[in-house]
């Protein structure tokens, strides 16, 4: 059957129609089609941001994998690697949260254990509406708000807790523009031997290509596409797009790949992600530079009536394709057969680069494998920030930056949704499984676990910059780089490795491709500061409502490594500790501009700004004072500024505070004002003179805040805050 114009549901436009009869040198048939919407679409092309991202730096003496196989790979010493990736799962979530979320953490579980690493633990970054009816927030919306948000965190629970992997950190962030869109990453980080690393490329003629796993069903068909489309009035109509998920099946699909890890039958491991069987063959074909032959009367099949079409572009989880060598399916096989699993011969390599898939004898499909994975079309658009920017940009701060600050606003923000505990939340994760874990959810700035058998440890943290990216996405996406390293500096281990998430509106858009290119520069910026590679990630577009785009969200997940666990820093102090701020004050009204304080009052605008050379001395300098013993405890100033990481310091110490700033500063903007780049440490007072003069050496400005010690949080002569009080408001319920 020949099609004389692309079928809308594929998502092709008039010229990628064209271009794929030029690719072929015909007119593809109905499953053909299916194959090119759903492999070149947003979410499996990268085709409007696959030109950026070649600006992010991914080499460095520890990268043993980088982008473009499932997970990134670092060296972390002694013949292991970290293996770790963060992936959204939006649109899944936003129409069916608790299997949206679920699925989503599947999936980026496979890609660890695909690389025969076995996955030690889970994060997530969240976004999503207010939970309580607003200005620009009704009843109703605030009511799905909440819906989504125990759907999305039952989901994550559900499926990390059943398949025995922590979840050991992550964040939550809540705004009007995530109503009815909300953001669900999540990152998975895995321990490896380097020499025992599996990649996922075809090699080898004749060898044989195993589909294992669960039975293909009909869920998740288009699920490609429908995650590279704007959020509409269809959304429940979407419902048979979302995936399904088993984390029991998964538990032994990961067992079974892991013992075949081990061995050397197993040449490459895919998992069935997007676009299903489809991609899975184009992407370990065209890495492989071959092809492949498959039958796909082969795949086992849990509903009858199954079309090639709906075979090849199902997106039932729990699935992996096998390149075994030629001889050796039945040993592989016999591992399967131990787990109860599907482990069926549908196929083999071959020379020829072309994908063909036959059904009851008959050619279904004919289609270079690098046509679907590699070449698709590339992007490059107009780019132009919205005509409101600078307007909201020249916003004066400086009455708000000019108030005296109150225990009354502290309290407020202590208590705000994007500030308060998350204990509610992760109490419902297990953060255990596993026994790596030192420090778990909300225990620190970053978490952090043990490498069994050495003295080292991982610090990981999961982070994004707020409301950064409404008025600078530049700035947000260095941010988010930054608090990442800083969160895991804080721990007293260096970071390593990054992992992003993109999550932006439409790129089709002037403003949202804009955003897109300068999200993707600041993190580049960033990381070239630093000195960090991005060794994987995902880019997740087309995250908006008939109400407007979210806002840019870049998430960075970061990997750090601690050589002597026993030097791990506390996100506490000691009673009679001298308090110190190191890193650039930020005291300036500027440092208002996107925070919580300014949000709350109704000033949407300012002018923010980051240092990113003193961000990036400080973020080396921290891992240097915790192994010379020179702090005793350090946090990082986030969302609600000095004294807010003062506040939740002094909560977690179980010991007050009494902070005396210099003179004129004093006022909302040194308090509430969030500038990214600075952490409070607490140093023994016999040993400030050392660490004063490691900071000199550094070239990190330093400013003595007080002494810790008493029942209260003093804040100059007149804001006086009693523990209990803080406590109160922090642990405010959702």
């Amino acid at each position: 059957m020949t099609v004389a114009a692309p079928v809308e549901r594929h998502g092709l436009t008039e010229p990628e129609y064209t271009a794929v009869v030029e690719r072929l040198h015909r007119e593809p048939n109905a499953v053909e089609l299916g194959m090119f919407g759903a492999m070149w679409s947003e979410h499996c092309a990268y085709k409007h941001s696959r030109p950026l991202l070649g600006r992010l730096p991914s080499s460095g003496a520890r990268v043993l994998v980088g982008p473009g196989e499932n997970a990134g790979a670092i060296d972390i010493g002694d013949g292991w690697a970290a293996v770790f990736k963060v992936e959204s799962h939006n649109h899944p979530s936003a129409v069916e949260p608790y299997q949206g979320a679920a699925t989503g953490v599947g999936g980026i579980i496979r890609d660890i254990f695909t690389m025969g690493a076995r996955p030690i633990a889970l994060l997530n970054a969240l976004r999503f509406g207010p939970l309580e009816p607003g200005a620009a927030t009704d009843p109703a919306a605030a009511a799905r708000n909440r819906y989504l948000m125990g759907g999305v965190v039952a989901g994550i629970a559900g499926y990390g807790n059943c398949i025995g992997i922590p979840d050991v950190g992550g964040e939550i962030f809540f705004d009007d523009a995530y109503s009815g869109n909300p953001v669900v990453n999540a990152m998975c980080v895995g321990l490896a031997r380097n020499d025992e690393i599996t990649l996922a490329r075809a090699v080898g003629a004749g060898n044989i290509l195993l589909l294992v796993g669960a039975s293909t069903g009909r869920d998740g068909i288009q699920g490609a596409s429908f995650a590279s489309a704007t959020l509409g009035e269809d959304r429940e109509e979407r419902r048979p797009a979302v995936q399904v998920g088993n984390p029991f099946l998964e538990k032994l699909l990961m067992e079974a790949c892991l013992e075949l890890a081990h061995l050397d039958a197993v040449l490459a491991m895919q998992d069935l992600g997007a676009a299903g069987l489809t991609c899975a063959l184009a992407e370990l074909s065209s890495r492989g530079e071959s092809g492949a032959e498959v039958n796909l009367d082969l795949v086992p099949r849990r509903e009858s009536g199954m079309t090639p079409y709906e075979v090849l572009l199902s997106e039932s989880q729990e699935r992996m394709l096998i390149v075994v060598r030629a001889g050796r399916e039945a040993e592989v096989q016999a591992v399967f057969a131990r787990y109860d699993l599907h482990a069926e011969a549908i196929g083999q390599v071959t020379d020829e680069p072309l994908l063909r898939c036959y059904a009851r004898g008959e050619l279904v499909c004919e289609v270079p494998g690098r046509a679907l994975a590699d070449d698709a079309p590339q992007y490059v658009l107009p780019a132009a920030p919205s005509a409101d920017l600078e307007a909201r940009r020249a916003m004066d701060l400086g009455p708000l930056a000019a108030e005296t600050p109150s225990v009354s606003t502290l309290l407020e923000l202590l208590g705000a949704v994007n500030v308060r505990s998350r204990q509610p939340i992760w109490r419902q994760y297990d953060h255990m499984n596993g026994t790596n874990t030192i420090v778990g959810p909300g225990e620190g700035d970053a978490a952090l676990l043990r490498v069994k058998g050495t003295s080292r440890a991982l610090a990981i943290s999961i982070d994004g910059p707020g409301r950064l990216g409404a008025l600078d996405p530049q700035l947000a996406g260095a941010a988010a780089v930054i608090e990442g390293a800083l969160n895991v500096a804080c721990t007293g281990a260096t970071p390593i490795g990054i992992t992003d998430c993109l999550n932006l509106g439409s790129p089709e858009d002037p403003n949202g491709y804009w955003q897109l290119s300068e999200t993707v520069a600041g993190i580049a910026r960033a990381c070239a500061v630093l000195g960090i590679p991005v060794v994987s990630g995902n880019v997740s577009l087309y995250n908006e409502t008939s109400d407007g785009p979210i806002l840019p969200t870049p998430v960075i997940g970061t990997v750090g490594l601690l050589e002597d666990r026993s030097l791990a820093l506390p996100m506490r102090w000691h009673e009679a500790d001298e308090l110190w701020l190191l890193g650039t004050p930020g005291f300036e009204p500027e440092s208002l501009a996107a925070s919580e304080l300014a949000w709350r009052r109704g000033l949407r605008g300012g002018r923010p700004s980051l240092d990113l050379p003193a961000a990036g001395r400080l973020v080396r300098l921290l891992p240097e004072l915790a192994g010379r013993g020179l702090v005793a405890g350090a946090h990082d100033l986030s969302v609600g500024g000095l004294a807010v990481a003062l506040a939740r310091m002094a909560i977690a110490s179980g010991i007050g505070a009494a902070v005396d700033l210099p003179d004129g500063a004093l006022s909302g903007a040194a308090l509430f004002g969030e500038r990214t780049g600075r952490v409070i440490v607490a140093v023994p007072a016999p040993i400030v003179p050392a660490m004063r003069a490691a900071g000199v050496t550094a070239d990190v400005e330093s400013l003595r805040l007080g002494t810790a010690g008493g029942g209260e949080l003093r804040l100059g002569p007149g804001l006086r805050a009693s523990l209990v009080d803080l406590e109160a408001a922090y642990r405010t319920g959702f």
